[in-house]
Order: structure tokens, then C-alpha cells, then sequence
């Protein structure tokens, strides 16, 4: 991992940033970019440069601690990595990062199909928003929790008929069915 500050001597830190994410052998390391720099287009740029994190100073160290650990948890390979979900027509293939309905395939988002992925390999058990938001965006709750709700009604359209796999459970969460209706 690194962290990365955008004030650097010499190289600016943003040409740091795209130097690993256009680099083949270095792409897939996390950056979390650590600065002074605290206006949102600055934040936009990091988040569109590649950063998976940004933290502006003054910090808390704890906090970029957990920070730290969140994202590494979030690139861990999970057991699920090379495995197919198949839920009645709906096919999920985690290796191909491509998911199908009765062999026709089905565009998603990477938020999508991390969210469809989530809820999939979760079947029967109800993730809370603050949960899905931790698991999939790599954030705790600040008030975004309708994020959720506003990917998961796309994701249904894009579902169609067995967008009612995925359940609401009012005032709690949401749950992928357990068994086949």
C-alpha cells in the first residue's frame, strides 16, 4: 500500500498516482492519499486519479489506521474469488466479473455487481445499509446510507424479473432470497 502526499518535492503527488495506476506491475496497489489539501475537487481529482482513500491534515492517526485496514481488507481476494453463483436463471461469475440472466449477459457497474456479489453471498441474511456501504464502497455510515437504496433500485431494473431476489427489509436492510420462489 501507499500513502501518498500531493505536495511532494520534485514530482507532483497526482503524477505519482498515475504513474502507478497506468503502470501494469503496479496498478493494483492501494494508494491513500494523504494531504493538506482539503477542497472537494481536490478529493474528486484523488478519487479519479485511482486513490481508494483520501485524508486530508490535520488527522487523527487512529483514524488512518482503520482507514488503512479497511482498504486493505477491501482488496483482500475473498474465498468467493474464483467461484460461479448460479441462482435460478441468474448466473454470477465472480472470476469474469460478469453476471448473466438465462445466458444473456447483463452490464453492471463495478458498484453493481459488488453490491449484487455481496448480497449474493450473503443469501438469507439481511445486510443493514451501514453494512453494504462498509462492505462495498469501504465506508462507514456519514449520512450516504440512500446510496444504497438508490444502487439497489437500479440494480433490480437491470435485473428484471428476478430483481425480486433482492428483498427490502423495512427500516433495517436489504436480503438476498434463501431459496428460489
Amino acid at each position: 500500500m501507499v500513502i501518498l502526499d500531493l505536495m511532494l518535492p520534485g514530482m507532483d503527488g497526482k503524477e505519482v498516482c498515475k504513474a502507478l495506476k497506468s503502470n501494469p506491475n503496479t496498478k493494483s496497489i492501494p494508494i491513500l492519499m494523504l494531504t493538506a489539501k482539503a477542497e472537494e475537487v481536490d478529493r474528486i481529482v484523488g478519487f479519479e486519479l485511482g486513490a481508494d482513500d483520501y485524508v486530508t491534515k490535520p488527522f487523527s492517526p487512529r483514524e488512518l489506521v482503520l482507514r488503512v485496514k479497511a482498504i486493505l481488507r477491501r482488496k483482500e481476494v475473498p474465498p468467493s474469488a474464483d467461484k460461479t453463483i448460479q441462482i435460478g436463471d441468474l448466473v454470477i461469475d465472480t472470476a469474469r466479473h460478469r453476471m448473466t440472466i438465462k445466458n444473456i449477459p447483463i452490464q453492471l457497474t463495478s458498484t453493481e455487481f459488488k453490491l449484487l456479489l455481496e448480497l449474493a453471498t450473503n443469501r438469507g441474511r439481511v445486510l443493514t445499509r451501514e453494512i453494504l456501504l462498509d462492505k462495498v464502497w469501504g465506508y462507514t455510515y456519514e449520512g450516504y446510507a440512500r446510496t444504497v437504496d438508490t444502487h439497489i433500485r437500479r440494480l433490480r431494473e437491470k435485473l428484471g424479473p428476478a430483481g425480486t431476489y433482492i428483498e427490502t427489509i423495512r427500516g433495517v436492510g436489504y436480503r438476498f432470497q434463501e431459496e428460489e420462489e
